[in-house]
């Protein structure tokens, strides 16, 4: 079935002009304009068609558009009321196929807001993109949303799939890992973006992964916690804040001089598993 693409859209930049609006530093917003782009991006997950799309961090519409015109209904979260007027423009234009939301991503309950098995694709603002990974890594599974597809500085993306022994693996990779599979879809120039931030940026698609069978994640998050805390230390003295930790390594096999970097993520899961 074809998706009904609607007429050509107005520039971005004179939606942005028309409705007065800048990006905000301290929601750390950056509009992407290249229309061409964001439909690559929407594209990451594959066919939208009839799908349920989570969106953080709308702003004029851009990308919530690119998802509209792939055939997607859109729930949207809007913390900055300035960009209401813009997107409410769409909501008109795409009767019935975008709801917006003013909240805080952080504080909102997704699965009340958008159901079961929902594509969370958003260009998420800089300063709560890991805070919103994290949230949406740890809990129930299998979780609430199909899979994710993120925009994130690089820096960041790279930290998500990194393997153990790279100066990029820490405790991210491991809550990324350990029952998802992640990888970076594409990498988007500072140009880009308006205003360009200071670093380039990539987009990161995960997928759910089975859990691995024993592993509660609240053990294995303070588990990495302590150890990724104090990265340069042996694991002998990073882990005795956590009881019973440094006997479940050794009977595991884990030579406890060793860093936390050079743990792979089924190292870590085994013995989140024997803490249990």
């Amino acid at each position: 079935m074809q998706s009904c693409v609607s007429k050509p859209p107005e520039p971005l930049r004179e939606v942005i002009a028309r409705h007065g609006l800048s990006a905000s530093k301290s929601l750390g917003q950056n509009f992407i304009l290249d229309r061409q782009l964001l439909a690559r991006v929407a594209a990451i997950p594959g066919s939208l068609e009839g799908k349920r799309v989570y969106e953080v961090g709308p702003g004029p519409g851009g990308l919530t558009r690119a998802l509209l015109d792939g055939g997607a209904s859109v729930v949207a979260i809007e913390r900055d009321r300035r960009c209401i007027p813009a997107l409410a423009e769409l909501q008109q234009e795409f009767a019935g196929k975008l709801e917006v939301i003013e909240a805080d991503a952080l504080k909102i309950d997704e699965q009340a807001a958008v159901g079961a098995g929902a594509h969370v694709v958003a260009n998420l603002p800089y300063n709560i993109g890991t805070a919103l990974l994290l949230k949406w890594l740890i809990g129930d599974w299998p979780p609430w949303w199909a899979s994710l597809t993120l925009m994130f500085q690089k820096e960041v993306a790279e930290r998500i799939v990194a393997h153990a022994g790279s100066d990029a693996y820490g405790r991210l990779s491991v809550a990324a890992q350990w029952r998802s599979r992640p990888r970076i879809a594409m990498t988007v120039s500072r140009s880009a973006f308006v205003p360009p931030p200071k670093v380039t940026s990539a987009v990161v698609h995960i997928v759910p992964a089975e859990q691995p069978d024993g592993v509660a994640p609240r053990v294995l998050e303070r588990l990495t916690e302590a150890a990724f805390g104090q990265r340069r230390k042996m694991l002998r003295s990073s882990l005795k804040q956590m009881p019973g930790a440094l006997e479940a390594a050794e009977a595991l096999g884990i030579d406890v001089q060793r860093r936390a970097e050079t743990l792979s993520v089924d190292e870590w899961t085994k013995l989140a598993r024997a803490l249990g």
